[in-house]
């Protein structure tokens, strides 16, 4: 039923005039006298008597007017509701990233996300494979690098590169790599998910060469987190995010190796749909596009 012509059918009840109504919902009596035709074409009952000097209600529309009364103001007050709801910043949060950028880079970023929003109840999944959006209950993911998935809507948060780091501990023992070559003669930490293990580096320079090198070492793990654990501890060269490691670089722990070698790899924030976004989800990536702006 449309709700437009219960509207008009209430209006037409309170004014006692067709013109009146028309009047008031703006909109011309023809118009108004069609909707009204519609409504009683609908439920099977003339709702008024009609002459040319008077409109009056008949026993059905006497009948239909409460009811009608009713169920207006009951789909008012749930658009009302579902305004408010729309409005207000507030439920459950679902978020995936990375182990290491989620347990270094994004957690302060969080906490302040929720300093300004206190009634959103974060979830946070750490893990280095994409989620799926159409099974797991994520709102929103980080992921590096571009997405196979054009169904889902990624949106570039900032420009990052994968570095080659190692401590300094293991580059006096085992000697600073001069050329990408030497890799091969080095310990390289490597990552691996769902059984392939990615020990094909891929490099570009600034003069946009691209370069190409499989590696060998004796550790690989399913967690990025691990891996820069391993290269923390001396263990060999790992090739990581450059917001994985800038602390660990700053404060000395790792040390860029061959910094003229680089694999881009921006950071976007993934989610399922533009339209229809609940306002938790449409303000942490609002959120975080000002945060890399600032």
């Amino acid at each position: 039923m449309n709700l437009a012509d219960l509207e008009l059918f209430i209006q037409v009840a309170d004014a006692g005039s067709l013109s009146a109504a028309a009047r008031v919902l703006d909109c011309s009596p023809a118009v108004a006298s069609a909707a009204l035709k519609r409504l009683e074409l609908q439920l099977g009952a003339r709702l008024f008597s009609r002459s040319t000097r008077s409109l009056r209600l008949t026993r059905e529309g006497t009948l239909f007017l409460a009811y009608a009364r009713k169920a207006l103001s009951l789909l008012q007050e749930g658009r009302g509701l579902l305004d408010g709801e729309l409005h207000h910043v507030a439920g459950q949060l679902s978020i995936s990233a990375p182990s290491d950028l989620g347990r270094h880079w994004l957690q302060p970023a969080l906490d302040d996300f929720q300093a300004l929003y206190p009634q959103v109840q974060l979830q946070l999944s750490l893990s280095d494979e994409l989620s799926n959006f159409y099974r797991d209950p994520v709102d929103v993911a980080l992921r590096y690098g571009q997405l196979s998935d054009s169904g889902l809507i990624a949106t570039r948060l900032l420009d990052n590169r994968r570095l080659l780091c190692a401590a300094p501990a293991y580059l006096q023992r085992a000697g600073m790599p001069q050329q990408l070559e030497a890799l091969k003669q080095h310990n390289c930490l490597t990552f691996f998910l769902r059984g392939e293990r990615y020990d094909h580096w891929h490099f570009r320079d600034g003069q946009g060469n691209q370069s190409d090198l499989t590696v060998s070492g004796n550790r690989s793990a399913s967690d990025g987190a691990l891996v820069r654990e391993w290269a923390l501890a001396g263990l060999g060269i790992a090739y990581k995010s450059q917001l994985d490691i800038a602390a660990d670089v700053q404060a000395g722990r790792l040390q860029v190796v061959l910094p003229d070698y680089w694999q881009d790899a921006p950071l976007y924030l993934v989610y399922a749909e533009r339209e229809y976004l609940r306002p938790a989800v449409r303000c942490f990536i609002d959120f975080m596009k000002a945060r890399v702006r600032n």
